[in-house]
């Protein structure tokens, strides 16, 4: 228990500044991060850029969606990461025939002594990290059922409210949409999940490496590095960097440039139906502060926004008829954006 004690406190300032304060918060949220990503990195090959970017969501206290075809170790990746944290684990694998009473739990009739009554069982969703592997799979009424505990980290079934135990993410993984038997995700469920990765295909150094861990008799697994009081720290770590007014003021012009009615670029006003919700600039300054704290800084600027712009908006940003069948990619849209948008307002 000392052990597990002296693991999960934050290095503390001296109390004589701010900026000791700082440091420490620093120096604490790359230490833990730094042996996740060491962790994860005993199982899973490459992939960096995607396992910082489900770290990311974690530590906002949000959700990340993964998308690739199949066998790209997308549920591995997500299982690995949540091997690496001492929480509670779930996986629901979606399918066509799945009800949201499978996910969220049922009421039963129990019978306690003679005495019958009814009780409410909780589904898998009652976990720490839940993975929905191919959410994509099942139809909007299942995986809307997903909603309520993603925004609001509790569960309505009845009369009677349900809080989730904190922290509680949901990772979730979706083939293409182009591949077979896959339902489309309501746009309102798309816009709770704090990033959408895409998973590439490895390149051939790295596929060496897969089969040379992979069809072998040695089989690693993720060791527990990070506790619920770890996550819970790096959480009140994010929310306490400051964010410079120039930077917010970029991060509110470039999503009002994601808006048709409200842009300057012709590839919006011609290709996008709809553009970011709110929650997309969230997303983004959360975004932007976790990648300065996993480079040593203590306040993030704008290059961190455009690097965090992508996966936040992708899913955030709705193409029209046109730009669907002119074979426009959202991801063109938003980079184009990005690389043309003015760092100050004129």
């Amino acid at each position: 228990m000392a052990d597990e004690k002296k693991k999960t406190e934050a290095p503390k300032g001296d109390g004589s500044s701010g900026g000791e304060t700082a440091k420490a918060d620093v120096a604490f949220f790359q230490k833990v991060v730094g042996a996740l990503r060491e962790e994860v990195g005993k199982v899973i090959v490459g992939n960096r850029e995607i396992v910082d970017g489900v770290l990311t969501c974690m530590m906002a206290g949000s959700h990340a969606l993964l998308e690739g075809v199949p066998g790209l170790g997308k549920t591995l990746l997500v299982r690995t990461i949540a091997d690496a944290l001492s929480l509670d684990f779930a996986r629901i694998q979606f399918t066509p025939d799945m009800m949201p009473a499978d996910i969220i739990g049922t009421t039963v009739i129990s019978d306690d002594g003679g005495k019958r009554d009814m009780s409410f069982r909780k589904g898998p969703l009652f976990a720490n990290v839940v993975l929905a592997d191919e959410i994509n799979r099942a139809t909007p009424k299942t995986q809307s059922a997903l909603l309520e505990a993603m925004q609001e980290q509790r569960v309505t079934v009845s009369t009677r409210t349900y809080e989730l135990d904190k922290p509680f993410f949901v990772l979730a993984t979706q083939n293409p949409l182009e591949s077979e038997g896959t339902y489309p995700l309501p746009e309102a469920q798309l816009d709770r999940f704090f990033f959408k990765l895409h998973v590439t295909f490895p390149g051939r150094e790295e596929l060496h490496q897969i089969l040379s861990r992979t069809t072998g008799t040695e089989h690693t697994k993720a060791s527990p590095t990070a506790s619920k009081a770890d996550i819970l720290r790096l959480q009140a770590v994010v929310r306490d960097v400051p964010v410079a007014h120039h930077v917010q003021d970029y991060v509110v012009r470039l999503l009002q440039s994601t808006h048709p009615e409200s842009t300057t670029f012709d590839a919006v006003k011609r290709f996008v139906k709809f553009g970011s919700s709110p929650r997309g600039a969230q997303a983004i300054i959360l975004g932007a502060k976790i990648r300065a704290l996993m480079e040593g800084r203590y306040a993030p600027g704008i290059e961190d926004v455009k690097q965090v712009a992508l996966p936040a908006l992708r899913h955030r940003v709705l193409l029209n008829f046109e730009g669907e069948a002119e074979g426009i990619k959202t991801d063109e849209v938003i980079k184009a954006v990005t690389k043309s948008l003015p760092e100050t307002a004129k």
